[in-house]
């Protein structure tokens, strides 16, 4: 006699109570909502781990699992229409690209609800169709539902320490991929299509690590970001920041330093806190990996600087995380290798391409994928130069060039045998080559976030003038001051010209998703 077959065990389950999906025209009212569900599936995690922690636990005994979902945002699209006064062929997003449903899950409303009141508003006009605003099955890990200063471990004895994953969800990073953003994302059928690059956990799991490796919230990052490979860059910033604190009309409200060391500008109140304020802390007892500094404005439209280091894999962690908080640029500002015999130290060299030999990124994006240079981030950083340098015309090509920057993961290239790298920068027309910059502008490209690159050459190791201790730090003197005060006046022309401007069509695909 056959058994009968005994259905699946599942254990007992604590949620929040259960909310219905609702429907919304106003996008005020839908990120009201969104908060809500998250900030009530968030205490509900944190209450239920507290007293996990100090309840009594058999080592063998049955538990009772714990689980909160991300809320999702909803958009059915019966047929392709835009409406209003747009043309969708001017469109670079806020819109989706044909009938269908269309979902993403979301996360932490103090950092993003100003961006999804951007992205409803737009859905809404170009649509006329309401979003459905409800819970997800996307299940929030616990360690994402706390506060960013918040760790638990050191309370857990070894029984709750070891049955914690039975009781609530751990980071799943099978959940995390980047398959949307590289184009390789098939959802099964019946899923919805994708609406944004990022879902909620892939996010929260970012924000995580920008916090670790730059030592600061994320909630300080601001919407144009600089990156560099050198200190001497950040002591410049440092002291820039500083001034413009001591100015009480400054545009800037605050600066920020590792650890969420907060300067307030002069006159500037910071009690009560502004609404947009990210935490205060202490300078930390050691330097984090890639350090950020941050010159904000009131509307979070400042300057984030990154001290990246030098290698390949440092850019991609670095804006591999940066990237989920859709800054509206970001721009590499270091030292390369001058690759002519007419370049001088200290001249300036503004990629418009590159040589991906970095290799870190080529299984997410292939090397044949070209990676265009953006004409409106060409002519700030150009005008930028002008701007700081007073140089025109042709005084201003004597030292700024354009051409193709070369990106290698080998910083001893020059000892490779048989000058083969020399003869593959010589083929590709190379002036420049560094370690950071394809990297950079590959994961703008594959992240939908504008880039661009200005160097500066600090060595021409294929004419002996190699770095030298002495050499570098009369180099660093007269340009690092300069080279920095052009960044950031590039970052003032593209903010003066409008944001709108940045979000090129170059950076979507075929069918891409609707948030920026």
């Amino acid at each position: 006699m056959t058994p009968t077959a005994q259905p699946p065990h599942h254990p007992p389950m604590q949620t929040p109570p259960f909310v219905a999906p609702r429907s919304f025209t106003d996008p005020d009212a839908a990120v009201d909502h969104v908060r809500a569900l998250y900030d009530g599936a968030a205490a509900f995690l944190r209450e239920a781990l507290r007293a996990y922690i100090h309840a009594p636990l058999d080592p063998d005994g049955p538990v009772e699992r714990v689980r909160a979902t991300y809320p999702f945002v909803r958009l059915q699209v019966q047929r392709q229409r835009l409406l209003g006064p747009t043309d969708q062929r001017r469109l670079s997003y806020g819109f989706v690209a044909g009938p269908g449903r269309y979902e993403t899950t979301l996360t932490r409303p103090d950092l993003f609800a100003d961006y999804w009141r951007e992205q409803f508003t737009l859905l809404l006009a170009h649509h006329g169709e309401p979003l459905e605003i409800g819970l997800s099955s996307e299940p929030i890990p616990v360690h994402f539902a706390l506060g960013e200063d918040t760790a638990f471990e050191g309370e857990l004895d070894a029984v709750h320490r070891a049955r914690l994953g039975e009781v609530f969800d751990l980071p799943d990073l099978s959940a995390m991929d980047d398959g949307i953003a590289n184009g390789t994302h098939c959802p099964p059928p019946g899923a919805p299509q994708p609406l944004a690059l990022f879902r909620g956990a892939r996010i929260d799991y970012s924000l995580q690590r920008l916090r670790h490796y730059s030592g600061t919230s994320p909630a300080w990052f601001q919407n144009f970001v600089l990156f560099t490979n050198y200190g001497f860059y950040v002591d410049e910033f440092v002291r820039l920041g500083l001034a413009e604190m001591a100015r009480p009309d400054s545009e800037y409200v605050a600066f920020v330093e590792p650890g969420n060391v907060v300067t307030w500008r002069a006159g500037l109140s910071a009690d009560p806190r502004p609404a947009w304020a990210g935490p205060e802390g202490s300078a930390p007892p050691r330097m984090p990996q890639m350090p950020a500094y941050h010159l904000v404005r009131a509307d979070r439209s400042g300057i984030t600087l990154v001290n990246i280091g030098v290698g390949p894999s440092n850019a991609k962690t670095a804006t591999d995380h940066i990237a989920v908080l859709r800054p509206h640029a970001w721009l590499m500002l270091g030292h390369c290798a001058g690759l002519r015999t007419s370049q001088q130290l200290g001249d300036y060299v503004l990629a418009h391409a590159y040589v991906r030999e970095d290799h870190v990124l080529d299984e997410e994006l292939p090397l044949w994928v070209p990676i265009p240079a953006l004409a409106e981030i060409q002519q700030a950083l150009e005008g930028a130069v002008a701007d700081v340098t007073g140089w025109e015309g042709a005084a201003l090509k004597r030292v700024l060039r354009t051409g193709t920057v070369a990106s290698t993961d080998n910083r001893n290239w020059e000892l490779l045998p048989d000058n083969l790298p020399q003869r593959r920068f010589s083929q590709s027309r190379a002036v420049a080559l560094d370690m950071e910059s394809a990297t950079i502008a590959a994961n703008g490209f594959r992240f939908r976030v504008p880039y661009g690159t200005l160097l500066c050459v600090s060595d021409k190791p294929l004419h002996g003038a190699i770095k030298l201790p002495g050499m570098a730090d009369r180099f660093y003197r007269e340009r690092v001051d300069q080279h920095l005060r052009i960044g950031l006046r590039a970052i003032e022309r593209l903010r003066t010209a409008g944001v709108e401007q940045l979000h090129s069509r170059k950076l979507r695909s075929f069918a891409e998703v609707a948030f920026q």
